[in-house]
């Protein structure tokens, strides 16, 4: 009874052993790191902490087992079919870790660079998605799989998974589209032609979020989006030129008032959130003669397309003010109406 007893108990605790001094070893090492990666500049040596650390536990665990099975003595027989499942874990935790890695950096290194790639939900899921498909056929040919009837398999699958999944796939070939075209990008403020507007705040791969200007979210499929007409209000630069429309009276003086609104919207730089010198503020006299109004149009520029009601809010306080100062009158639409008596025609 002890002898069966030490059988099991001997390995189990040659195993068990070599397992805890791993773990420890990736403890102490992991520490280490932390230090060290506190003391550089980079953030890399971080993300690559980060995404290695919950893996390398499956991976000491994995190899803590498979070097204290090998001093255990157990029947050659068995390491077999142990090893195969020890190298599934391991080549799974390199992969996880690697994934996880690879989309990190990805996205630190876009963010960095200012490269114009952006950094969306469905780029990251492609690319984690690949290492994944990797890691799974790597997983296969050691296990003795043979690949190349699945691939063909697959093929077929594909095709009949292809038809079912039109919509789909459709929405994910639009949003990749998207991606490569950089029409859209993350960040950019867009209007659709059915009205919505707002921030583009992700691409995913189905659909396209898009937070307006009340924090609401717009939910759009790609293909939808790929089809429709849009209007990029960053591209090819976020600021832009703001025409907040003016009508005074006919007695006013043209020259006169476009002192005055030139005046105001200087004196706003600098004060009004999002309003911009360069180019400096210009008047023009368009639309021009009104049927009760002379019609203006004060020109300046705003540093993004979210700016303009807080501008045109701000700006028309401040002539409207200005106005009533200087005594320039705004106008109301006047008919003459000239009402004829019938009783006099008839006499």
């Amino acid at each position: 009874m002890d002898s069966e007893y030490m059988k099991f108990a001997v390995p189990a605790a040659v195993v068990l052993g070599f397992t805890l001094i791993l773990l420890i070893a990736r403890s102490v090492t992991y520490r280490l790191l932390h230090a060290w990666a506190k003391r550089t500049t980079t953030q890399v040596d971080d993300i690559i902490i980060a995404s290695t650390k919950n893996p390398s536990i499956l991976l000491a665990a994995a190899i803590g087992v498979h070097i204290g099975l090998a001093f255990s003595g157990i029947p050659e027989k068995h390491m077999g079919y142990i090893g195969k499942i020890l190298h599934v874990v391991i080549i799974l935790s390199a992969t996880v870790a690697a994934a996880t890695l690879a989309g990190k950096l990805f996205t630190n290194y876009i963010q960095k660079s200012h490269i114009p790639i952006p950094t969306t939900g469905l780029a990251y899921g492609i690319l984690k998605g690949t290492i994944f498909i990797i890691g799974i056929l790597i997983i296969l040919t050691d296990l003795g799989i043979s690949i190349a009837p699945l691939l063909t398999a697959l093929g077929v699958g594909g095709l009949a998974v292809a038809l079912a999944l039109q919509d789909t796939l459709a929405n994910l070939f639009a949003g990749v589209h998207i991606l490569m075209e950089k029409s859209i990008r993350i960040g950019d403020f867009v209007k659709l032609e059915t009205g919505q507007e707002g921030s583009v705040v992700d691409i995913t791969w189905r659909t396209t979020r898009i937070r307006m200007l009340p924090n609401n979210v717009v939910v759009i499929p790609n293909n939808k989006l790929a089809q429709s007409v849009v209007t990029n209000y960053s591209m090819p630069e976020k600021s832009m030129i703001l025409q907040i429309p003016v009508s005074v009276g006919y007695s006013t003086d043209p020259e006169r008032l476009e002192t005055v609104l030139i005046e105001e919207a200087k004196k706003g730089i600098g004060e009004i959130p999002g309003l911009l010198g360069d180019p400096a503020p210009s008047v023009l006299f368009i639309p021009g003669f009104g049927e009760s109004s002379l019609d203006f149009t004060l020109v300046c520029s705003i540093d993004e397309m979210p700016a303009q009601n807080r501008v045109h809010h701000e700006l028309r306080k401040r002539i409207f003010a200005r106005f009533k100062k200087e005594g320039i009158d705004i106008p109301f639409p006047q008919r003459v109406v000239y009402v004829r008596d019938d009783r006099e025609q008839t006499q």
